[in-house]
């Protein structure tokens, strides 16, 4: 039989998910493919909502049918066919698990394997694997249930020195008002008209904790003059007792935000912060319990499994290594399996989820990643490069949404997408190699032969930001100047400290500044970048007066909203045993209104064609300001392209990174901290996003960026360059200065890429 030569390709044809315009395009299989483009030029539609998608709707096909209700379904993509697709694997943006009770060693599966080490090996053995968990009853605290944490009383908090007891010393209402005043002001031991600043020790001892011996207090009841005897309680058991070893969520909510006022979360005094009970934590192996191995660096807890001898948990050690040894491949090896995953920084989060997706042995799969390096260091994309390498050379097919410069030259086959975004993308603009790629007439080619540009005039500044003693997370004891009224940028490998610095200790000396975090945004089909901006509200509000209704009539989550599909535009058909099936909504025709609501006009049109607009054809419809503010902020970022309408959940990673930033852009405010704002952009959206900071700079501002990117840090005015290197080994300030000094600084790897970078003609 003949092979087939087509067979060694993925075949797209008539492509037109988003904004596709019926691309047809042959992806080669066991290549290295970078999809390339402005953000929103249907790079994701294509890699993701296309080949992803229907290769997994093809995959589900095989299971029977029950099984296929109970798990995601996948509409058919648009797209006239798709041939040669093999299993896909995706990695993509989503964030990894943050509750409290999410750690590094459940997000990368290796919490399970040291749990069951610990029931087969540890010594005393506190039960099955369970039994290590402070998820599960058998294994957690039970004062905190698990967290580690628990209210912990501030106690000088409750106590005014300069006031006398009958003055109302205690700040506190229950302590400082009805029967219990009298409890403290009748006690024998305590003068009541006696400050609190002159009591002896043995005065305090006895109001704060209680009288070393029993002691009986008379309390007299004003309305009948009956006296009783109570026992005396010292202010702070009393307190811990009746308000910190309760439930207070069932407590007024007055009562609960005074107690909250005077505590804070602190660790669990029963299990040390760990969460685990007595006896999980009294099982060890070699000397280490759970608690011991869990909280070292991983990159120091391999050799410590390497010792274990013991037959019943050497091949379990084996197993846990290889997935250790995976995060120190990707350079996460200074994390511990007991840090939270809501403390990671954007990048330790991506590579998380790498190494928990990337240590199967199969071949033949297709592995599609969303922005690899995104949020990493050049030295820390080195180490993804080669990992994405190593994938290919072991007969996969790896395909990467990117802007990096860095995966275009390890890129085997480029597809560029656009020439611009939104309605004005969705084509083929480039399809070959780099080689190729640098003569053509692209966004991407242009930016590429752009060599990255160094501020030839950094702005002098004279006052700064003073952070002494800065301390949290892996920060050591650091002192810096942040300037005034300038572009600096916080750089560092990942998890060297830079957003602890920047977005933490910044931000908390300066509660007026506008953080704009990597948390995401909502990307639900309800909302949209006009209600995540505020603007819908004002048009809304534009649509009421215009008709003399309520504006609930112009919202698909309130009056306005088709009755039978609820304003989602489409119903879900239980099929039982057979796949739920997604129609649109025949009732409203997939419109989302009813037809009341879309009987009403503003200035021609009603509130359906109003959220067809695109934003730059809003800004051009409305003449009240409190709509075009916020549009003109989108607009000012990039999107006016956008409708008003479009569903974030459409929204590819840089367009919401943007939206979240331009929701901010409108406040006033003289700090602005920005975490990683170029995320997602490719370098024509960089132009644009510094020509916004700058904007804001000019405008008397002071803009902090975190960033990696080297065209942004080379045009900033300062840099704070943090390091060594991640985790134990970081929280350092390695340099502060210039970009231009910042290239000879002979202990910062910033520099040393900055330098490159702009000595680099492509």
């Amino acid at each position: 039989m003949a092979h087939d030569p087509a067979a060694n390709s993925i075949e797209v044809i008539g492509a037109a998910e988003n904004n596709l315009k019926h691309v047809d395009v042959t992806i080669p299989k066991g290549r290295l493919v970078v999809f390339a483009g402005v953000s929103g030029s249907g790079k994701s539609s294509l890699a993701f909502d296309t080949l992803a998608v229907e290769s997994a709707r093809q995959w589900q096909s095989s299971y029977p049918l029950y099984l296929r209700n109970k798990k995601p379904h996948y509409e058919r993509p648009k797209a006239d066919e798709l041939r040669n697709l093999t299993p896909a694997i995706v990695v993509d943006q989503r964030p990894v698990g943050t509750s409290a009770r999410s750690t590094v060693g459940t997000a990368v599966d290796v919490a399970p394997l040291m749990r069951l080490l610990f029931s087969r090996v540890g010594e005393p053995s506190a039960g099955g694997s369970m039994a290590y968990s402070f998820n599960h009853p058998l294994g957690m605290c039970p004062e905190c249930t698990g967290l580690g944490e628990r209210l912990v009383l501030d106690e000088d908090t409750l106590f005014d020195v300069d006031k006398t007891l009958a003055e109302g010393a205690i700040r506190f209402s229950q302590f400082s008002s009805g029967w219990q005043t009298y409890l403290y002001q009748a006690n024998p031991l305590l003068d009541p008209h006696k400050k609190l600043r002159d009591f002896t020790a043995e005065e305090w001892r006895t109001l704060r904790e209680g009288s070393p011996q029993p002691l009986k207090v008379e309390i007299r009841s004003n309305n009948t003059g009956r006296v009783d005897t109570v026992d005396y309680e010292g202010v702070i058991p009393r307190f811990n007792r009746l308000y910190l070893n309760r439930d207070i969520s069932k407590l007024r909510k007055s009562l609960q935000e005074e107690i909250r006022a005077h505590v804070h979360q602190g660790p669990c005094a029963a299990c040390g912060g760990t969460g685990l009970n007595p006896k999980a934590l009294a099982s060890r192996i070699n000397g280490h319990n759970i608690v011991d191995l869990s909280d070292l660096p991983v990159r120091d807890l391999i050799p410590i499994l390497g010792r274990i001898c013991d037959p019943r948990g050497t091949s379990l050690a084996a197993q846990i290594t290889a997935y250790l040894e995976r995060m120190v491949d990707v350079g996460i090896g200074y994390l511990s399996l007991s840090r939270r995953t809501d403390t990671l920084s954007g990048g330790e989060a991506q590579r998380i989820k790498m190494v928990r997706n990337l240590g199967s042995s199969l071949a033949d799969i297709t592995y599609i990643f969303d922005e690899p390096t995104a949020g990493l260091h050049p030295a820390d994309a080195e180490r993804i490069g080669r990992l994405l390498i190593s994938l290919r050379e072991r007969h996969n097919n790896v395909l990467i949404v990117e802007h990096s410069r860095q995966m275009f030259q390890l890129a085997d086959h480029i597809i560029e997408l656009g020439p611009a975004a939104g309605e004005h993308g969705g084509r083929i603009v480039y399809q070959g190699d780099l080689a190729g790629l640098a003569d053509a007439d692209t966004a991407t080619a242009r930016a590429l032969r752009r060599p990255v540009e160094i501020n030839p005039a950094p702005l002098p500044w004279s006052e700064g930001f003073e952070i002494t003693d800065a301390h949290c997370h892996n920060l050591k004891h650091v002192n810096v100047t942040i300037p005034k009224g300038v572009l600096t940028a916080v750089t560092g490998v990942a998890g060297s400290g830079k957003s602890s610095l920047a977005t933490y200790e910044l931000a908390a000396r300066r509660p007026e500044a506008i953080t704009i975090d990597q948390k995401p945004i909502g990307t639900s089909i309800r909302s949209t970048p006009a209600t995540y901006t505020g603007a819908m509200d004002e048009i809304r509000k534009l649509f009421a007066r215009a008709n003399g209704v309520g504006a609930g009539w112009f919202s698909f989550n309130s009056k306005g909203a088709c009755l039978v599909c609820k304003g989602k535009g489409k119903v879900t058909y239980d099929m039982a045993f057979a796949e739920p099936v997604e129609v649109p909504c025949e009732e409203c025709g997939g419109h989302r209104y009813n037809p009341t609501a879309l009987s009403y006009t503003y200035k021609g049109r009603n509130i359906e064609t109003v959220m067809a607009l695109t934003i730059e054809q809003a800004l051009s419809f409305f003449d009240d300001e409190r709509v075009r503010r916020p549009l003109r902020t989108m607009a000012d970022v990039g999107l006016g392209y956008l409708t008003l309408g479009q569903p974030t959940s459409t929204l590819s990673g840089g367009e919401v990174q943007r939206v979240k930033l331009s929701s901010e852009l409108h406040k006033r405010g003289n700090v602005y901290i920005l975490d990683e704002p170029s995320t997602g952009l490719h370098n024509n959206d960089l132009a644009e996003l510094l020509a916004l900071l700058r904007q804001l700079v000019d405008g008397g501002n002071t803009v902090v960026i975190v960033e990696h990117r080297l065209e942004m840090i080379a045009q900033a005015d300062w840099v704070i360059d943090m390091g060594p290197a991640g985790g134990s080994e970081g929280g350092q300030v390695l340099f502060t200065g210039t970009p231009a000094e910042l290239m000879a600084c002979p202990d910062s790897r910033t520099g040393a890429y900055l330098a490159a970078a702009a000595e680099a003609r492509a």
